[in-house]
């Protein structure tokens, strides 16, 4: 983070559209102030081309954002995008800058004053002064403002002291905190994904009014929630958010299937691990390695199906058997309830759910040419994002076992190098199909079709004949004759 003067500003923020709003507004009698995430950028040192424009008009002319919006674009001429959302009494103006050499996109609003209803977050709008505008921001990070006029141009409008609170590191509301949340509780996402982008602090009565306040999440939709979810997960350490999530309790409303992995049972003196903490160092793991959405949503659902396959067995204690199925049959409940996308993006979740064992399984015994060859054909064209997933999710502090596994792992990496450099596609899928085998013995579709699908299948992946049409059709027609088929006759 970086302190600057009201001079320094003036210099950064003399960009060629930005100076020409101040002139507008200067030509129209009304102020203009840049606000929000732009002016927090500029302390934290980070680009953005996305631009936030408040209009105070004092009651001069209506809908204010509009008419500037207006005036701007009749600037630029052709050189300038609008677009205007009377409803909202926004507009939007896109221009290809010539002093940063980058489009840019303003988004223009009179200055207002809100108020909501108990059931709704959406608020009733009222014209309003640049201070009732920066009394609805959500977070005094993204209240501070500085001014386009040319009398002021430059000059920082930082009513809450959201500078220092920039400079501490602390989110925190302009306002009473349970008003905010409850007034629009999406910001109580929008305050836990700040913070985890950030790397910050939520300010200690932000904390607590987020706990009061959790069960009003419900009437945010859930496209909004979602988006502010996919935002935690993209960024550099989404384990912050989901704790602070699962400590304020909205990640039980949420996702309640991941706070039903944080529990430790001891029986006999034998413990499981905490599994919560466990899919948060996992998906922590993938981050390191991979920014690919999906594959850090598989890493925070791998483990979801435990709680129901958790059994206690006398022998062995704990154990989770067929979690992996369980779990991916999960995935696409959770992700309707999201609104994720229920496309190949969730199919693409559910497999890596549940095939995560599989590598895992593999390391622990003999590296097998037939094990990995199976591997290979159910994952197909993931099989490196599930290798990714699976070697992320050893987390055992054994760091003997810990080396073994990986180094067996390093062994399945590269039996699946040399079967890719063979055309493993051609190699793992039989020669002769389901089509070829129903009208052979004159078949429908059916389990019998599919149990001698199998028997090829199988043959080849465990390498027991090649994958060429005399041997397996040899095969076949033992297998048929074992179920008592018989191939029609030839023409």
């Amino acid at each position: 983070m970086k302190l600057y003067s009201d001079e320094e500003l003036a210099r950064i923020i003399d960009t060629g559209i930005l100076r020409k709003i101040g002139e507008v507004a200067d030509s129209m009698g009304v102020e203009a102030y840049v606000v929000g995430g732009y002016v927090r950028d500029i302390f934290l040192e980070r680009h953005s081309n996305d631009i936030d424009v408040v209009i105070a008009a004092n009651g001069r002319i209506e809908r204010p954002g509009i008419a500037v919006a207006q005036a701007l674009k009749d600037v630029f001429g052709k050189k300038a995008n609008l677009s205007v959302f009377k409803n909202f009494g926004t507009a939007q103006v896109k221009y290809f800058d010539k002093t940063s050499h980058e489009e840019v996109e303003v988004e223009f609003v009179g200055a207002r004053k809100e108020s909501y209803r108990h059931d709704s977050r959406k608020p009733i709008v009222e014209d309003g002064t640049l201070e009732d505008d920066q009394n609805r921001r959500d977070f005094t990070i993204n209240a501070m403002a500085i001014c386009l006029n040319s009398d002021r141009f430059g000059e920082l409008v930082d009513p809450f002291d959201g500078l220092y609170d920039l400079e501490d590191g602390i989110i925190a509301t302009p306002l009473d905190p349970d008003i905010t949340f409850s007034d629009d509780p999406l910001r109580m996402m929008r305050c836990i994904r700040f913070a985890t982008q950030l790397r910050f602090d939520i300010e200690p009565e932000t904390f607590d009014a987020l706990e009061r306040n959790a069960e009003r999440i419900r009437i945010i939709s859930g496209e909004r929630i979602k988006d502010e979810l996919n935002k935690i997960m993209l960024s550099a350490n989404p384990s912050r958010g989901f704790i602070d999530l699962q400590r304020c309790g909205l990640l039980d409303i949420i996702l309640p299937e991941l706070v039903a992995l944080d529990i430790v049972e001891t029986k006999n003196g034998k413990a499981h691990k905490n599994n919560f903490y466990h899919t948060l160092e996992v998906l922590e793991n993938v981050c390191k390695h991979s920014d690919n959405l999906w594959l850090r949503w598989a890493a925070l659902m791998h483990d979801i199906g435990k709680p129901k396959s958790k059994r206690w067995e006398p022998a062995t204690g704990w154990t989770f058997h067929n979690h992996n199925y369980i779990g991916s049959r999960m995935v696409a409940d959770i992700f309707r309830r999201l609104k994720l996308p229920l496309d190949a993006n969730m199919k693409y979740v559910e497999k890596l759910v549940d095939l995560h064992m599989r590598p895992i399984v593999i390391a622990d015994e003999e590296v097998t040419d037939s094990a990995v060859r199976r591997l290979l054909n159910d994952a197909g064209d993931d099989i490196d994002d599930l290798m990714l997933l699976c070697e992320a999710d050893i987390t055992s502090k054994n760091e003997g076992r810990k080396k073994r596994f990986l180094e067996n792992f390093r062994m399945v990496r590269e039996k699946l190098a040399d079967l890719k450099e063979k055309d493993y596609k051609r190699l793992l899928q039989p020669v002769i199909n389901g089509d070829e085998i129903m009208q052979m013995f004159n078949l429908k579709p059916s389990a019998v079709v599919g149990e001698l699908k199998k028997t090829l299948k199988d043959a080849v992946l465990d390498g027991k004949v090649a994958n060429e049409r005399e041997p397996l059709m040899e095969l076949l027609i033992n297998k048929a004759q074992e179920l008592n088929l018989h191939p029609n006759p030839m023409p």
